[in-house]
C-alpha cells in the first residue's frame, strides 16, 4: 500500500529538496520554523503518512538489524562488522549483512528490501558512488517508513539521523604536525579516495597543517596506474621527506613504489597510512598507521541504534559520535 503522497512529491510541490522535507517532518533544528511549518501544513493537507504496511510491521520487534557494507575487500569493514556482531549478541539480536559493492544502484535495491519491515533498524556505510552522485533518496525512504537508521564511518552527509565515525580531519592534521615537529619540510599526500567524504576530510586536515609553512605535494587518482605514476613523481622527482596516505590502496602502492625505486624507508622517506594492524605489522619495513578502532565503531553503532529503538533518544535530535583515532608508529616513521 502506498502513501497518498510521497516525500519526493511533497518536495516537488514545495520546490525544496527531499532532505529538507524529511528534516522538517523529523523536527530537525537545521530547518527554520517557517519552512518546517510550510512542510507540515502541506503534508497534513495531502494526508501524508509513512507507508502503513511498514509501520504495522514495525509495531513488534524482529530482533534483527540490517547492516550494509560497501565492500568486503577492505578488512576495516570486516572488523567493524565483528564489533557489531559482538554488541548485537549482548542485546539478543541477530545481524543480516548486505554488500553494496560501492554501487548506488545496489544500495538502492538493498534499502528497498529493508523498507519491508523485517528489520528493526539499519546500519549503513554509504557507497562511494552514492557520495559521488550525492543521491540519498533511498535513505530518506527508510526514514519515511520510520525505520531507525545509523550511518557509520562515512558520515559527512546531511541526513537527519544518528552517525558514528572517526576524527578523519584531525587524524591527518595531527599526523602532518608530527612530521613538521620533527623538522621535515617537504611533505606529500597520496589518495585514491579524494573524491569521497572521508578522503576529503583527511586531505583538509593535511592542508590545514601545512598552512603554517612547508612544501606540500599531492598525488590523487582513482585510477591505479595514474596514482602509482603520481606517487612515483613525489618520491623520485619531488623527493618528499614523508608521505601520508589516506587509504589502504595508496599506502600499499607507496610502499611498492619506494621498493621499486630503491628509496629507503624510513631513512629517505617516512610513510604513514590508513591501513589495518593485521597488514601493517607484516610489511617490510612495518608500516606506521592510523588506527581507526573499527570494532569500537561497530559496537557504538549498535548501541546508538538500540537507544533509538528503546525510545531513549529524543525525537528530532540526532547523535553524531566521533571516535578518536590513534597514530601507531612502527618502522616506517622511525627517526
Amino acid at each position: 500500500m502506498k502513501s497518498k503522497i510521497t516525500l519526493k512529491e511533497l518536495a516537488k510541490l514545495l520546490n525544496v529538496s527531499v532532505s529538507t522535507v524529511s528534516k522538517a517532518l523529523h523536527d530537525s533544528p537545521e530547518i527554520s520554523p517557517k519552512t518546517a511549518e510550510r512542510v507540515k501544513e502541506l503534508a497534513k493537507l495531502h494526508n501524508y503518512r509513512p507507508n502503513p504496511v511498514a509501520v504495522n510491521l514495525k509495531k513488534s520487534k524482529t530482533g534483527t538489524i540490517g547492516v550494509v557494507i560497501p565492500n568486503i575487500s577492505n578488512n576495516f569493514f570486516a572488523r567493524v562488522l565483528s564489533g557489531m556482531e559482538a554488541q548485537a549478541q549482548k542485546h539478543g539480536q541477530q545481524i543480516i549483512t548486505y554488500i553494496s559493492n560501492e554501487s548506488l544502484e545496489r544500495e538502492k535495491q538493498i534499502c528497498d528490501m529493508l523498507t519491508s519491515g523485517f528489520v528493526d533498524g539499519v546500519l549503513i556505510a554509504v557507497s562511494e558512488e552514492t557520495q559521488k552522485k550525492n543521491d540519498y533518496e533511498h535513505l530518506y525512504a527508510l526514514l519515511e517508513y520510520e525505520i531507525p537508521l545509523v550511518i557509520y564511518d562515512r558520515i559527512n552527509i546531511g541526513l537527519p539521523t544518528d552517525k558514528i565515525g572517526v576524527d578523519d580531519e584531525k587524524s591527518f592534521y595531527d599526523a602532518t604536525k608530527f612530521f613538521k615537529a620533527k623538522g621535515l619540510n617537504k611533505l606529500g599526500l597520496a589518495s585514491a579516495i579524494h573524491h569521497v567524504g572521508i578522503g576529503q576530510l583527511r586531505i583538509k586536515g593535511f592542508e590545514k597543517a601545512m598552512e603554517s609553512g612547508g612544501e606540500a605535494y599531492k598525488a590523487t587518482s582513482t585510477k591505479p596506474a595514474e596514482l602509482k605514476r603520481k606517487i612515483r613523481e613525489l618520491v623520485t622527482s619531488d623527493r618528499v621527506e614523508a608521505l601520508l596516505c589516506t587509504d589502504f590502496e595508496s599506502a600499499i602502492m607507496a610502499a611498492r613504489v619506494a621498493y621499486e625505486e630503491n628509496v629507503d624507508i624510513p631513512r629517505d622517506l617516512k610513510l604513514i597510512g590508513y591501513i589495518g594492524k593485521d597488514v601493517a605489522e607484516f610489511l617490510t619495513p612495518s608500516l606506521s598507521y592510523i588506527e581507526q578502532h573499527p570494532q569500537e565503531i561497530g559496537s557504538n553503532a549498535v548501541e546508538v541504534l538500540n537507544k533509538r529503538l528503546n525510545g531513549e533518544s529524543q525525537p528530532g535530535k540526532f547523535e553524531e559520535k566521533i571516535i578518536a583515532t590513534t597514530m601507531v608508529h612502527l618502522e616506517s616513521t622511525r627517526f
